[in-house]
């Protein structure tokens, strides 16, 4: 939008509203970064100390998508390839139907396949827990979210084609050459200043689920909130922090999320083909509905706002365009760029809230301010 500029009482709302969740003791410590051409405009922590980093639990998904886009262009990776022509101990059990696009997709068919601690540590070891994964939906024919799994493979992706660990191959061929720090895979020594994720609050009740969305579930016994928090919090300890989970393990500041989609924005760098910035950023390639019923608008790797009035339910808030695109994490990460605006976003939290709907909410409302800081 040429001639706009950052509007600061826009920017007081934002940070008001962002201080909000340390000031009911609904996050430990919060961070919040917005930057435009090129550069971080806003930047504020609550909580914590200035430089403190968080765990970005699934907007680390964009750092496996922006590498893989560029073996893509590299011609090293072709995403209608079975995934096993690259990690041949992937084919068992049918999982040779599995495609690359169905990786970046969600649409594998293997959402809750098991790989952790003993065997996650090792390529070896991740290999031959892809060896007895099985399949549990057709792949292609339905979406549903895989945590971590998918990505596992594409890092193993990854590294049959460079050569390299995962979390190395993706500093060499993305944030190394847009200028930013190792964002996964981080040794002990250089652990200082990592804020732990806590679980804070309690699911909501069927009642709460039954006025929201229609229809009364009792969340916490469908899926037991601890559960769920532990995986989560197995993201703290050091050595899942040195492994790089690269489904969720990224540890980051908000000004590294706000810098890394202005390099998708801008691509100062050339790092990626305009064909490959399309397909990871504009093209939507699925559309298949989530749990919720909202089609899936997803990209290769990324989710796209889109026009169909649904873009607060996909993570984008209420003002973001419908060409904003990006990827968010477990317990209300947010993470995207609109080519409208030329903005992008990055917000991280350490509270988890295990209430999903006061969690929603609180998204649409940071999204919605964050995306809405220009003024002419």
């Amino acid at each position: 939008m040429p001639g706009s500029v950052i509007n600061p009482s826009k920017v007081e709302r934002l940070l008001a509203r962002v201080r909000r969740e340390v000031d009911e003791g609904l996050s430990p410590a919060v961070q919040i970064a917005v930057a435009h051409r090129g550069e971080v405009v806003v930047e504020a922590t609550f909580g914590a100390p200035d430089d403190s980093r968080f765990v970005a639990f699934s907007a680390t998904k964009a750092l496996v998508a922006a590498a893989i886009w560029r073996l893509i262009d590299a011609g090293e990776v072709d995403v209608a390839a079975s995934a096993a022509t690259y990690v041949p101990e992937f084919a068992t059990n049918g999982k040779d139907a599995v495609t690359v696009e169905h990786l970046l997709t969600h649409t594998g068919g293997f959402p809750w396949a098991p790989l952790g601690p003993g065997r996650w540590e090792t390529a070896e070891g991740r290999r031959d827990a892809f060896s007895r994964w099985r399949l549990t939906l057709d792949p292609g024919a339905s979406f549903v979210y895989h945590p971590t799994a998918g990505h596992w493979v594409l890092g193993e992706i990854l590294s049959t084609v460079t050569g390299l660990d995962h979390a190395d191959a993706i500093e060499e061929l993305v944030t190394a050459p847009l200028g930013l720090l190792r964002l996964l895979g981080l040794a002990p020594g250089q652990q200082g200043g990592i804020v732990d994720a806590v679980g804070v609050g309690a699911p909501p009740t069927p009642d709460e689920m039954e006025e929201t969305y229609g229809f009364k579930v009792d969340i916490a016994a469908l899926i037991p909130p601890d559960v769920a928090l532990n995986a989560l919090m197995t993201l703290n300890h050091p050595e899942a922090r040195e492994l790089g989970v690269p489904g969720g393990g990224g540890v980051m500041r908000a000004r590294d999320l706000a810098l890394l989609y202005q390099g998708l924005l801008h691509d100062p760098e050339g790092l990626w083909s305009a064909e490959a910035l399309n397909e990871g950023t504009r093209h939507v390639r699925m559309t298949l509905p989530d749990i919720w019923g909202v089609p899936a608008s997803r990209t290769l790797g990324l989710v796209v706002a889109g026009s169909d009035g649904l873009g607060h339910r996909r993570g984008f808030g209420r003002t973001a365009s419908p060409e904003a695109f990006g990827h968010n994490g477990a317990g209300g990460q947010l993470a995207f760029a609109d080519p409208v605006t030329g903005l992008s976003v990055g917000y991280l939290t350490a509270g988890l809230d295990q209430h999903m709907i006061r969690q929603q909410r609180r998204d649409v409302a940071i999204a919605s301010l964050a995306a809405d800081l220009l003024s002419s």
